[in-house]
C-alpha cells in the first residue's frame, strides 16, 4: 500500500513540475530536471536526515523511469489540458496529500517522536515544491499565506491519531491523504489564508 501511494505521489508531483516548467517555457532537459526535483526533493531530504541512504530513487530505478514517463506524457498531452493553472493545482494538491502520509510512516518506521514524524510528513510533501519554485524563480507557495504546509500538518496529525487508535493502515492512508487534499481545496475555494504579520 505504501509503495503504491509513493508511486502515485511521484506521478502527481512529476506532472506538477512539468506544468510549472512548461509555463516558464523551458527546454525538454529543463522540464525533466524540474519534474525530477519536484518528485524527489522532499523525499531525498527526508531520507538523508533519517540516514536512509542511498535515497529511494537510487535504490529503485523504477522511480526514475516513472518520472521520465510522466514527463513525456505531460509534454505530449499538454494541449489537452484546457486550464493549466487548475491542472497544476490539482496535481500538486494530490501530491502533497500522498507524500504527507508517506513521510509520517517513514518517521514511524525510524521510531522517531510523533512530532518529528509529523514534521517529516510536511517536509516530504512540501520541499520538492520549494525546490521547484526556487529553480523556476518563484516564491515557494509554502512561504506565502496560502494554506499549504498547514494542510499537510493536519493530515499528519490525523494519521498519527488514527494510528494510535488502531485504525487499519490502508484506511488510515486514505483518510489522512483525503484530509490534506480536502483542507487545501476548501482553503482555496473559500479563500482561507493564514493571517499576515504585516500591516497594509
Amino acid at each position: 500500500m505504501l509503495y503504491a501511494i509513493d508511486i502515485l505521489g511521484v506521478i502527481a508531483f512529476s506532472i506538477s513540475g512539468v506544468l510549472v516548467a512548461l509555463s516558464k517555457r523551458m527546454d525538454p532537459f529543463g522540464i525533466l530536471i524540474i519534474a525530477f526535483v519536484t518528485a524527489t526533493g522532499g523525499g531525498m531530504l527526508r531520507d538523508v536526515l533519517i540516514g536512509d541512504t542511498p535515497v529511494i530513487w537510487m535504490k529503485n530505478p523504477t522511480y526514475v523511469y516513472l518520472i521520465f514517463g510522466s514527463t513525456v506524457f505531460a509534454i505530449i498531452f499538454r494541449n489537452k489540458i484546457d486550464y493549466l493553472r487548475t491542472s497544476l493545482f490539482l496535481f500538486d494538491t494530490i501530491g502533497i496529500g500522498l507524500y504527507t502520509v508517506i513521510g509520517v510512516e517513514k518517521g514511524i518506521s525510524a521510531q522517531l517522536d510523533p512530532v518529528i514524524c509529523a514534521s517529516l510528513g510536511v517536509m516530504t510533501a512540501c520541499f520538492g515544491g520549494v525546490i521547484r519554485d526556487i529553480l523556476c524563480g518563484q516564491i515557494p507557495v509554502i512561504f506565502r499565506q496560502e494554506v499549504y504546509a498547514t494542510a499537510c500538518f493536519l493530515g499528519a496529525i490525523c494519521y498519527l491519531v488514527l494510528r494510535h487508535f488502531g485504525v487499519d493502515n490502508s484506511i488510515n492512508f486514505i483518510i489522512s491523504g483525503v484530509v490534506v487534499i480536502a483542507v487545501r481545496l476548501i482553503a482555496v475555494k473559500f479563500k482561507i489564508a493564514l493571517p499576515s504579520v504585516y500591516k497594509d
